[in-house]
């Protein structure tokens, strides 16, 4: 089917701002833009409409904001804990979905709906996720959801996982490159003997060619005197 021309009353995440004209699938319109409210069929009438209009939904829309970003100050960094049954190795008998947790944010006081959680996919395992709650299309809120088989194994997850931050920051000193830096120091230490011992090696090399002419030097002394003492003899 070919796609819808809508116009957008708000801003839609990855869509467009208000008084956009879009073009999506029937299936998108249908049953979530249309439904919420989010958009009108970009006919004349509803053109003319929504430039009558305007003026009065962008200050609601600031209104509304504006009462987005005071409720995300206070959710910002909430913790949710979700008991869930899993096998040895962390897989889920199931999922958690936008759905549980939205329920769980609404226990801690806030009310929010499954369809302002926002998660790529559904939680298959054991463990913190970071998710974001949206309190209006341009405001949202980052939340923990700790996903355990009890409580008490989340309280020790989360001990467990919290201070990775302090971790990462401290690792540095400890990583490959400080072990790097001092191989070049070894190397430069070992670089030292070696050039010693080719000093060394080379009067060596000297003075064997110099003890080797000396006793080529002297053995033809030797033949010369026994050649005298012939010549002695025969006289």
């Amino acid at each position: 089917m070919s796609a819808i021309q809508l116009i957008l009353l708000e801003r839609v995440e990855k869509l467009g701002q208000m008084g956009d004209v879009v073009r999506v699938k029937p299936g998108f319109a249908r049953n979530f833009l249309l439904p919420q409210k989010k958009a009108l069929r970009a006919t004349k009438e509803n053109m003319e409409r929504f430039e009558k209009q305007r003026a009065q939904l962008e200050v609601t829309n600031l209104k509304q904001k504006g009462e987005a970003e005071a409720i995300a100050k206070k959710l910002d960094g909430l913790s949710i804990v979700l008991v869930r049954q899993a096998g040895e190795t962390g897989q889920l008998y199931g999922s958690v979905t936008g759905r549980d947790i939205a329920e769980a944010v609404t226990a801690a006081g806030f009310t929010v709906d499954h369809r302002q959680v926002r998660i790529d996919r559904p939680i298959k395992t054991l463990g913190l996720v970071q998710t974001r709650v949206m309190l209006h299309p341009e405001v949202a809120a980052a939340i923990t959801v700790n996903v355990a088989k009890s409580e008490e194994e989340a309280e020790r997850q989360a001990a467990v996982e919290a201070p990775s931050a302090e971790a990462i920051f401290e690792a540095p000193p400890a990583t490959e490159p400080g072990a790097g830096a001092a191989a070049p120091e070894a190397k430069a230490d070992g670089e030292k003997p070696a050039k010693a011992k080719k000093a060394k090696a080379k009067p060596a090399a000297e003075a064997k060619p110099e003890e080797t002419a000396d006793e080529g030097a002297d053995k033809p002394k030797k033949a010369k005197s026994k050649g005298k003492g012939k010549k002695t003899d025969a006289e």
